[in-house]
C-alpha cells in the first residue's frame, strides 16, 4: 500500500511517498497532487522518496513530466533521501542529471532557498 503525506512550507511543499509506485492508483494520485502544486502556481517542491521501495518506469514519467512542468516555470523539484536500489535506478536511467538528487531533507531544504 503506497502513500502520500503533504507538507506544506513557505514557498512551497514536500511531499512523503511510501510504499511502492508501480503504475496503479498510487501513481494517478502522485500525478494528481504534482498537477495541482503546478496549477497552484508552487515553484519549490521537495519529493521525500525515504520510505518508497520501487518506482517503475510509469512513475518516473510522471516524476520527470513534474520536473519539466516545474523547470518551464522556473521552479524547482528536489528528490531527496533515495535508497541504494532507486538510486541505481535513477544513475542506470541517466536521471541524475535531469534531477537535483539531497540526500537528506535537511539538505534538500537548504538547497531551496
Amino acid at each position: 500500500m503506497s502513500q502520500i503525506r503533504i507538507e506544506e512550507q513557505i514557498g512551497g511543499a514536500i511531499l512523503h511517498l511510501k510504499g511502492q509506485f508501480i503504475g496503479g492508483d498510487e501513481t494517478d494520485q502522485l500525478k494528481e497532487h504534482l498537477k495541482s502544486f503546478a496549477e497552484n502556481q508552487h515553484n519549490s517542491l521537495i519529493i521525500d522518496l525515504e520510505s518508497v521501495t520501487y518506482l517503475n518506469s510509469t512513475a518516473l514519467g510522471v516524476l520527470i513530466s513534474a520536473h519539466a512542468n516545474f523547470i518551464k516555470r522556473n521552479g524547482k523539484i528536489i528528490l531527496c533521501n533515495v535508497s541504494k536500489s532507486l538510486e541505481n535506478i535513477f544513475v542506470i536511467t541517466k536521471l541524475t542529471l535531469v534531477f537535483t538528487i539531497a540526500e537528506t531533507l535537511d539538505e534538500a531544504i537548504k538547497l531551496l532557498n
